[in-house]
C-alpha cells in the first residue's frame, strides 16, 4: 500500500512532503490540446532527482508524447489519478472531471476574472481543490518561472510570415501544425525570397525574443531604430523595439522603462512613426493596464499608415493593437480588419489589414513547447514540494485552499459571487 504524504508544518501554509505522487492528467478541453506539463524525459529527471517522488501518467490518445514513450522511459501509465496527490495539466479541467480534495496545476484563466471560467472557479472551491495556476508561478520579484511564451513567439512569427505570403500572394507556407519542430519552421522561412519589406517586432520578453529567434534563424538583417525609420534597404529588414521606443512621457521629459511600468498613465504612444514605414508588424509585447495603445482605430485610418499584415501574438482583443477585433483559431488563423469601416472583412480585401491573432500558438508546436515548459517546471516547481517551499513558489501560486480563496487572490471573491 502506498505511503500517504505526511505534512510537516514549516510556518504559515508551508510544508515538506515525505512522499509525493504526481499525476499527469489527460487534457479534456476542446479543441484538443496536445501539450503536457512533463515529457517522458522530464518525468525521468523528477524521479531521479527526488527519491520520494512518484509519477503516474493518465492514458491519452491525443498527447504529443505517446503512452508508449512514457512506458519506455519507465513511467507508469494508468487511469489512477484519484490515487495521486498533485495533478498536472495544461488547459482548464472540465468541472465534471475535477477530483475533490486534490492539488491541481493548470492554466485556469480566472485571475483576470474571465467570465467564461467563473463556474470553473466555483467548482474548484466547492470541491475543496487546492489550485495552483501556472500563470502565477513566480519568483520573489514577481517574474514568471514557467511559461509557453517563447513558443508563442516562435510560432507567431512563423504564422505572421504565412499571413504575409497569403495577403501578398507571393508564397504559401506549410501550416505550422504540419511541421515537427522549430528547426523545421526555420527551414521553411529560410527558403523564402522576400521583397525589401520592413518588419517591426515589439517586445523583448519571452514572446518577443522567441519571435526574434525565428527572424535571426531565417537570416533576416536586424537594423536599429534610426536606420529603420529613415533608410531604404534592398533587402527585407527588421527592427525589435521595446516600450521606451514606442512611448513618450506626456510632459516631454525623458522617461525610462521603470518609470513607464510605475506610471503608464503618464505616457502617450509614439508608435505611429513606425507605422508609417512598416509593412509587417509582429506584436510580441506585454500590455499592462493603463498603458497607452500602440495604435488606435483613428491611427489606422490615416493615409500614411502603412502596415498591411499584423501578427498579434499578444492578442489583447479590442485593445492596444486596433486591428485585433477577436482572437483567431489554429483552424482559421486569419481575418481582415477594414480601417475605414472599423469592421472585420475578408483579409484579401485590398483595404484590409490581414490579422493573425491565434491565442494558443504554442499548441501548434506541442513537442518543443512541452519540453521547454517541462524543463522549467522541473527546475523551479518540483523542488518546492521537497524543500518546504523555501522560496515561496507554491505559496504565491496557490489560489484556493480548503474551499476558500487564499489571501493573495481574495480580490476574486466578488467575481466568484457574481458581483459586478
Amino acid at each position: 500500500m502506498r505511503n500517504h504524504p505526511i505534512p510537516l508544518i514549516l510556518g504559515q501554509n508551508l510544508y515538506q512532503i515525505i512522499t509525493m505522487h504526481f499525476g499527469i492528467i489527460r487534457e479534456r478541453k476542446n479543441p484538443p490540446d496536445r501539450r503536457v506539463v512533463l515529457s517522458p524525459q522530464a518525468c525521468q529527471k523528477v524521479v531521479e532527482n527526488h527519491k520520494d517522488a512518484q509519477i503516474t501518467v493518465e492514458p491519452s490518445p491525443i498527447r504529443v508524447f505517446s503512452d508508449e514513450e512514457y512506458k519506455n522511459a519507465g513511467i507508469p501509465v494508468a487511469s489512477k489519478m484519484a490515487s495521486c496527490d498533485v495533478l498536472l495539466g495544461v488547459k482548464e479541467v472540465p468541472k465534471d472531471a475535477l477530483i475533490p480534495n486534490k492539488k491541481y496545476f493548470f492554466f485556469s484563466h480566472t485571475i483576470k476574472e474571465q467570465p467564461y471560467n467563473r463556474e470553473l472557479l466555483r467548482a474548484i472551491l466547492d470541491k475543496k481543490i487546492e489550485l495552483y495556476d501556472h500563470e502565477v508561478i513566480t519568483n520573489k520579484k514577481g517574474i514568471r518561472l514557467v511559461a509557453f511564451g517563447r513558443y508563442a513567439g516562435i510560432v507567431g512569427a512563423y504564422n505572421g510570415f504565412r499571413a504575409y505570403g497569403l495577403k501578398s500572394k507571393l508564397f504559401q507556407l506549410t501550416r505550422a501544425t504540419e511541421l515537427t519542430d522549430k528547426e523545421a519552421l526555420i527551414r521553411e522561412l529560410a527558403a523564402l525570397q522576400l521583397p525589401n519589406i520592413k518588419i517591426l517586432l515589439t517586445g523583448k520578453g519571452r514572446v518577443g525574443n522567441g519571435a526574434k529567434e525565428m527572424l535571426d534563424g531565417m537570416g533576416l538583417k536586424e537594423v536599429g531604430v534610426a536606420a529603420y525609420l529613415n533608410d531604404t534597404f534592398e533587402e527585407a529588414v527588421y527592427c525589435q523595439i521595446d516600450v521606451d521606443e514606442y512611448n513618450l512621457r506626456k510632459d516631454g521629459t525623458k522617461g525610462n522603462m521603470q518609470d513607464f511600468f510605475d506610471h503608464p498613465e503618464e505616457y502617450k504612444s509614439n508608435f505611429f512613426r513606425f507605422a508609417k514605414v512598416t509593412d509587417f508588424y509582429i506584436a510580441g509585447h506585454f500590455y499592462g493596464s493603463g498603458a497607452p495603445y500602440l495604435f488606435t482605430r483613428e491611427d489606422a485610418k490615416q493615409p500614411d499608415f502603412k502596415i498591411k499584415v499584423v501578427a498579434d501574438i499578444s492578442c489583447d482583443v479590442d485593445g492596444p493593437v486596433a486591428s485585433t477585433l477577436r482572437a483567431s483559431t489554429i483552424a482559421e488563423p486569419l481575418y481582415g480588419y477594414h480601417p475605414g469601416r472599423e469592421a472585420e472583412v475578408d483579409y484579401q480585401d485590398p483595404e484590409a489589414i490581414a490579422v493573425m491573432a491565434v491565442d494558443n500558438l504554442p499548441a501548434e508546436l506541442p513537442r518543443d513547447s512541452s519540453q521547454g515548459f517541462g524543463q522549467a517546471f522541473v527546475d523551479h516547481v518540483i523542488p518546492a514540494f521537497f524543500n518546504g517551499d523555501a522560496d515561496g513558489i507554491l505559496a504565491r501560486a496557490r489560489m484556493t485552499q480548503n474551499g476558500k480563496l487564499t489571501p493573495l487572490y481574495a480580490y476574486l471573491q466578488d467575481y466568484v459571487d457574481g458581483k459586478e
